[in-house]
């Protein structure tokens, strides 16, 4: 099967392009060489095309050329912060990279099953835990505004076209790869300054909780909605587990010689954030698929890898 990734040399791209090329023809979509070294161990087993997900154009090139089966949309911008100094392109980016593939898709290519990764953010606030499915969203980011058009476009196009599509929406993801940039993944941001011994600031606190969940979790995941899912429909990828981060705290302080300090949540935080939020993923578990790494696990894998790394 020839699966196109976009976003492959990613965090998620670059772990299930890892975890699919043993059995799949892969070709892996990616904006530029920055991140080679997370699949260089593969590089020579998957085809690779440079080409920025807003280039549309060259984008439908390079689909028509290799006319895949399956086509994972990950490439996109992750950024709420820089959602917000930049929307036009975040519209660019996240939605609108979505209806061209979409409409590539419409047009030449209708067997294609489009698999499109979203995020929590798009619930906003949660007005019921634990979230589902059926939970309504408000997002309070651009950001997450634009990831909830793209699978809305998503289900249009299926109601309406009978496109194969499917969503998943992952919750706090963390482990081996991830930037570590505090506004691109807080929980691996926290891993590395605690791995770096340095100072963990965390707001309110830890008086708030969240759904972690690890990356070999998430490949799993993904890969079962890959063979099993419905088609039109969305499947949450979480842990179903709460961890308050006043614990998520206290756990990096035991595994390193980091320390903790509590700050007032700051104004900008405050209107964004979407405060405590925890899944129930029973839709996806009736597919056959269960989390199996723990946090404690998770954190020291992540750890570990830093260590190799020499960061």
């Amino acid at each position: 099967m020839k699966i196109l990734i976009t976003g492959g040399f990613g965090f998620i791209g670059s772990h299930l392009s890892e975890s699919l090329v043993k059995n799949h023809q892969i070709i892996l979509l990616s904006r530029s060489k920055r991140k080679w070294k997370n699949i260089e161990k593969i590089a020579k087993e998957v085809k690779i095309e440079y080409i920025d997900v807003t280039n549309f154009k060259k984008l439908e090139h390079c689909l028509k050329k290799h006319m895949p089966d399956i086509i994972i949309h990950l490439a996109g911008e992750t950024s709420h912060s820089r959602s917000f100094e930049n929307p036009l392109n975040d519209v660019d980016t996240n939605t609108k990279s979505t209806i061209s593939i979409l409409e590539f898709i419409r047009k030449y290519n209708p067997k294609c099953k489009f698999i499109l990764g979203s995020t929590f953010i798009v619930v906003g606030k949660p007005k019921k835990l634990p979230v589902t499915e059926q939970s309504s969203c408000s997002p309070t980011t651009v950001y997450g505004t634009n990831r909830l058009s793209s699978e809305t476009f998503c289900k249009i196009y299926h109601n309406v076209y009978g496109l194969k599509t499917i969503v998943f929406r992952i919750t706090n993801s963390f482990g081996p790869r991830e930037q570590i940039i505090p506004n691109k993944n807080a929980i691996n941001y926290l891993i590395y300054r605690a791995f770096c011994k340095k100072e963990i600031t965390i707001f309110n606190e830890g008086k708030f909780f969240r759904d972690l969940i690890y990356i070999t979790d998430v490949i799993n995941a993904i890969k079962i909605i890959m063979r099993k899912g419905k088609m039109g429909e969305t499947y949450w990828i979480s842990s179903g587990k709460k961890i308050w981060f006043s614990k998520l705290g206290k756990l990096l302080e035991k595994n390193t010689l980091a320390s903790v300090k509590f700050t007032p949540t700051p104004k900008y935080t405050k209107k964004v954030d979407v405060g405590n939020f925890i899944v129930d993923n029973s839709k996806l578990k009736k597919l056959g698929w269960k989390p199996k790494i723990s946090i404690e696990l998770g954190i020291q894998n992540t750890l570990d890898y830093f260590d190799s790394q020499k960061l």
